[in-house]
């Protein structure tokens, strides 16, 4: 016999099996409740877009565009890309739909996958998932708060007490050039001592030198002016309104005057939720505002502000102080013998079934021993037993797998009775 290899799955990426997948459902189940009463609607964006879209949108000098994206030309040779990110496929679909001509502002939220080149490690993966929300339309500063308070209501009701609140400001095209220009100037003399990326970032990406984790570069920019220190008054009051609404509403947050985010399009407001049981990687989520993103994606000058969050990030928290939610159990299996027994247990299992019950039977031809075992291994609390005898008889027996009492029952009330015993 050939032995033929296993295909496993590329590199990067992870099945998401039945067990674990009743903590993403809850995950989403939570996130849709709390988007829904800060009157956020779902939209769903093409995984892949015109490779262009993030060009712009994020900006070519950033990490994602520059080394990450998983790029390829279709077959009619145009560039596309698997999304690396969320908030410029919902920007796109808000102008493409002339969202912008309604009701402003438009409130949207979206989950699913993401895709990126990165060194796969804890809690950072090749394609991984986000949820996110966008506020399109409006600069007040009571939209920025929106968001950190909506992320942080929903790691709270799904039971992460423990974070952190980080934020900081990082101006506008106004005030942003001046401070770049001091920054390189203060960084200049030290360029050559920076680890490789922040060389390239000094001419491309000032801002990120502001970013890097490595201690030496950390060392080397310690001394740094501070862009918080030198925001116009526009940004200054914003961001000072921010802060007092934060206070008002009693979530506690830090000032982290090194905070950038990694795209581009952020103006003002940047923050981040972050806990110290991820590791390096502690961003649960962030986000920031982006006023000029919806221009350069060739809508009119409209401001916006957002978040995203690492679905999995959210799931390593939620594993390490929470058990996994108890799986299902079936409202019946309905144990059979003798083939007319069974050809009853095939049609009650499917009217049971159309009734919204979760009703199994065997399909393997096991011994009815086989089949209470079964039973008892999916945690069934009722079983139904039909055999020749009660076949002929139209009734079958309802066994209680918890006291064992057991009793006869016609098909007709069956359902009312399972419906009674709560499965």
């Amino acid at each position: 016999m050939v032995c033929v290899a296993v295909i496993t799955a590329p590199r990067g990426t992870a099945d998401i099996l039945p067990a674990e997948a009743l903590r993403w459902q809850e995950l989403e189940e939570a996130a849709r409740a709390v988007f829904a009463a800060y009157g956020y609607g779902e939209i769903r964006t093409p995984i892949f877009e015109h490779t262009e879209l993030f060009e712009r949108g994020i900006g070519e000098a950033t990490d994602v565009v520059d080394k990450e994206m998983y790029t390829f030309r279709d077959r009619g040779d145009r560039s596309l890309t698997l999304r690396p990110e969320g908030t410029a496929g919902v920007v796109r679909a808000f102008l493409e739909h002339r969202m912008d001509k309604g009701a402003l502002p438009v409130k949207l939220w979206y989950r699913g996958p993401m895709f990126r080149y990165e060194r796969p490690q804890a809690g950072r993966a090749r394609q991984f998932h986000q949820l996110g929300a966008e506020c399109l339309g409006t600069q007040d500063p009571a939209a920025d708060v929106e968001m950190i308070r909506m992320l942080a209501t929903l790691l709270r009701k799904l039971g992460v007490a423990q974070f952190t609140v980080l934020l900081n400001s990082i101006g506008c095209p106004r005030c942003r050039p001046a401070y770049v220009e001091r920054l390189r100037a203060h960084v200049a003399e030290r360029r050559e001592a920076l680890c490789g990326n922040c060389r390239a970032r000094y001419d491309r990406n000032p801002l990120r030198l502001l970013d890097c984790k490595r201690e030496e570069c950390r060392r080397l920019t310690a001394d740094v002016p501070l862009l918080v220190d030198q925001l116009c008054d526009e940004c200054a009051v914003h961001f000072q309104q921010v802060r007092e609404y934060l206070s008002d509403a009693g979530l506690a947050y830090q000032l982290a005057p090194r905070l950038v985010r990694g795209l581009d399009y952020y103006t003002k407001t940047v923050f981040e939720l972050v806990s110290a049981d991820l590791g390096a990687q502690d961003a649960l989520g962030g986000g920031g505002r982006y006023d000029g993103l919806i221009e350069t994606l060739g809508g009119p000058p409209m401001p916006g502000v957002g978040f995203a969050a690492g679905m999995e990030r959210i799931l390593l928290v939620l594993a390490k102080h929470r058990p996994a939610p108890a799986p299902p159990r079936p409202d019946a299996v309905i144990v059979h013998h003798g083939s007319v027994g069974r050809r009853v247990a095939v049609r009650l299992a499917g009217q049971l079934r159309d009734e919204g019950l979760w009703a199994e039977i065997d399909y393997l031809d096991r011994s009815l021993r086989a089949q209470m075992k079964q039973a008892d291994r999916l945690g069934a609390r009722t079983v139904v037993i039909i055999g020749e005898d009660e076949a002929s008889r139209g009734v079958v027996r309802v066994r209680d797998m918890v006291s064992g009492d057991e009793r006869e029952a016609v098909e007709e009330e069956l359902l009312q009775l399972l419906r009674r015993k709560g499965g």
